[in-house]
């Protein structure tokens, strides 16, 4: 891709000594004109905050949508105002071309499948909107583009994750998230209204934190972003501060109830661990987590019943692993039948509740999760499958393939930088478990938040000289 607003700076010592490149003898450019060097890459200062308060907003997803859309917007202004100004760059050329593949990876699925799909207005009002998430990944690129944006997005995520976590551990103990409870107020001081029905808070059966009892996604979210939490202790209280910050992220994971969390955290310690303990100490830490499972199984009445439902899995009859999986493989064999019917270029993005009731196994049969078709695959290549068919797994698997390739030719300190990012992104799409929809804006936007900020923190530039450069 062609790099965003440039200019050019001379080579001299200064440069020399920051980008580690030789500096010919002088008498080597007498009469002739030294390369140019392309100019700095500082990113965007304000970008981090765009991106701290989406995520510091998501217990209110309409208010987490406008400020990605505001700021997708800002992005866009920022770069056409760019294009008039010389001097420092908003991110690197390799950055500016793996965001935009990533964003094709995800987006021409979506638009294909609106082709023939059961919806096609859905779907291709889907993939209108969906286009924001493009100038939305450069603002997060830019935002971990350079050494001080990095510390801010990466240390205010953990803090925000951090925050979440205490709060939830409160909750625990009290039976309140004291966020939640001053958010709720102040709602019913506004509006009069309670941010969930009462029905939704008797059916509650898990940890809801800050957001709440009728968004029960607290484990999900916290288990995917606790890659940020994790090494931000690591680094500043080492070992014995990993241990501490793993121990209350894990409560909270556990209690939150989503057995997908619970793999997703588990990878995460596992990926994160070797480094942090060695094998050994993580073999004795996968120990006490156990054991502590075992605690939580005898003194929490939630925790009880999800390994109790778990432990069906066993059973030889088809209805036990699906009470197991809480209806999954009903909803799985549902997703292989519309791949069946529709298999280019799938059912169209979100049109799997349409189109379930048509390949439904069971119909008519109560289902596990209440009345109504499901909503989606639960699983990651099941719903690209279905809703987008091979071309769509094609795209992902091509973006997946070119995103891999990148973090293979990075070197080690590129690599350092990103490996929260890195590990956050890897968890959240691990084929090997149940998913949130990938095509709904509140678990698609986080994931595509994580894969930016993996892009910019892995292709990003230091700047070519000391000088301190304006990047407002």
């Amino acid at each position: 891709m062609p790099s965003m607003p440039n200019s050019s700076t001379p080579p001299d010592a200064a440069v020399a000594a920051a980008t580690g490149e030789s500096v010919a003898d002088p008498v080597h450019w007498a009469g002739s004109r030294p390369p140019e060097l392309p100019p700095a890459i500082v990113g965007w200062r304000w970008a981090p905050a765009w991106i701290l308060a989406y995520v510091a907003l998501l217990f209110a997803p309409g208010i987490a949508e406008t400020v990605l859309s505001l700021g997708a917007i800002t992005m866009l202004v920022k770069l056409v105002l760019a294009r008039f100004n010389t001097g420092a760059r908003l991110l690197s050329d390799p950055a500016w071309a793996l965001t935009s593949v990533l964003f094709a990876a995800y987006w021409l699925p979506e638009l294909i499948s609106a082709i023939d799909a059961v919806d096609p207005a859905r779907a291709l009002r889907e993939a209108a909107v969906d286009l924001r998430y493009l100038p939305f990944l450069w603002l997060v690129a830019a935002a971990v583009a350079s050494a001080q944006g990095r510390r801010t997005t990466f240390g205010g995520l953990a803090i925000i994750v951090g925050v979440w976590t205490v709060d939830a551990l409160l909750q625990a103990i009290s039976g309140t998230s004291p966020l939640f409870f001053a958010i709720d107020s102040l709602k019913v001081a506004i509006s009069g209204h309670r941010t969930c029905s009462a029905e939704e808070i008797a059916a509650v059966d898990r940890l809801g934190g800050i957001l709440g009892p009728c968004n029960l996604k607290l484990g999900q979210v916290i288990a995917s972003f606790s890659p940020f939490v994790l090494y931000a202790v690591g680094r500043r209280f080492g070992r014995g501060g990993w241990i501490a910050a793993t121990a209350a992220v894990g409560i909270v994971v556990v209690l939150a109830g989503s057995r997908a969390s619970w793999i997703t955290f588990a990878l995460v310690l596992l990926l994160s661990g070797w480094r942090m303990l060695g094998w050994k100490r993580l073999l004795g830490l996968f120990a006490a987590g156990l054991l502590a499972l075992v605690i939580l199984n005898q003194t929490s009445t939630q925790v009880h019943q999800r390994l109790e439902r778990t432990a069906q899995i066993v059973g030889a009859d088809l209805a036990g692993v699906d009470t197991a999986l809480s209806g999954r493989t009903r909803i799985w064999r549902a997703a292989l039948c519309m791949v069946a019917e529709h298999p280019v270029n799938g059912v169209g993005a979100r049109g799997f509740r349409e189109a379930f009731p048509a390949c439904d196994p069971q119909p008519g049969v109560t289902t596990s999760w209440g009345y109504g078709p499901a909503l989606h695959a639960h699983q990651l290549l099941l719903e690209v499958l279905s809703e987008t068919g091979a071309f769509g797994l094609l795209m992902w698997l091509a973006g997946a393939a070119l995103a891999w390739r990148a973090w293979t030719f990075a070197d080690g300190a590129a690599r350092e930088r990103a490996r929260p990012a890195m590990v956050a992104l890897l968890v959240t799409v691990f084929p090997f478990n149940t998913h949130l929809a990938f095509y709904s804006t509140f678990w698609g936007g986080l994931t595509l938040l994580l894969a930016a900020l993996y892009t910019g923190s892995l292709l990003a530039q230091p700047p070519r000289d000391g000088t301190v450069l304006d990047s407002r």
